[in-house]
């Protein structure tokens, strides 16, 4: 009996059909490519996705076409929103747990960033709107999230207000751009830009993550290290604010070349 299934299986690979052997380690490779890091772009949307989104024979088409990356990124950009909230709660209770959830919720929309490109390629399918989405996403949980919070913790002078609207419109040009010319960066073999240019949107987290411990330490409002420059006059603000301004600047850099891992 054993004899017979051999020679049966001989006769397959013979022909170049799959045998049941190698089933097993296709569906590990599959099951595995969610935390692939490979980033390598999937090919674009074809013409029928597009006809979904553009033509008037599809009845709540902008639902039914979006994929599950593409979900993926709205619980990234429900994330920010909801982060922008808890920081509205903060101001008006004083009551500091709603400002730790903000962080929290600003790193739960870096995982959900993480994983809705994993997602797509695991289902190998491209979105129309995924990378626009990405982009507006972003924008809302590592631009405008960190600015709230970090005027809800006491950065709130006119100059810290200023600096902190330089913030998120360098994160909104630099995601604008991003788009504009992801298409002419250099690539390498698989397709994949080889670098950033300027910091890339997640890093603000590093900002977020630096005023994770000053709200740990209760140093915020009259305690935010540094002080206070010009207190009760003209033009009065927080040197720490600077981080902010520097961090902007950091994101439209155009000579800055940060490669991608």
């Amino acid at each position: 009996m054993s004899e017979l299934r051999e020679r049966r299986l001989n006769e397959e690979e013979s022909d170049g059909e799959t045998t049941e052997f190698d089933i097993p380690q296709a569906l590990s490779r599959k099951a595995s490519s969610l935390f692939n890091i490979d980033t390598a772009p999937l090919a674009p949307p074809n013409e029928s996705d597009i006809a979904k989104f553009t033509s008037d024979d599809y009845h709540f088409s902008m639902i039914r076409n979006l994929h599950m990356a593409d979900f993926i990124t709205m619980l990234n950009g429900f994330s920010g929103f909801y982060s922008i909230i808890s920081c509205l709660r903060f101001t008006l209770t004083g009551k500091p747990h709603y400002v730790q959830r903000a962080y929290f919720f600003i790193f739960l929309g870096m995982c959900f960033d993480f994983l809705d490109g994993r997602v797509a390629r695991l289902r190998n399918r491209s979105s129309l709107m995924g990378q626009e989405l990405d982009s507006l996403a972003d924008l809302i949980s590592f631009g405008v999230a960190p600015a709230a919070t970090a005027f809800a913790i006491g950065f709130q002078t006119t100059l810290d207000v200023f600096v902190l609207s330089f913030f998120v419109l360098c994160g909104l040009a630099r995601l604008a751009r991003f788009n504009v010319t992801v298409g002419q960066l250099p690539k390498d073999k698989k397709g994949k830009s080889k670098f950033f240019e300027g910091f890339p949107m997640p890093t603000s987290l590093v900002l977020v993550l630096g005023m994770t411990i000053l709200v740990h330490y209760n140093r915020v409002f009259e305690n935010i290290p540094l002080g206070i420059i010009r207190e009760g006059k003209y033009f009065e603000f927080h040197p720490l604010i600077l981080l902010f301004f520097i961090h902007g600047c950091g994101m439209i850099s155009k000579s800055m070349k940060i490669p991608k891992l």
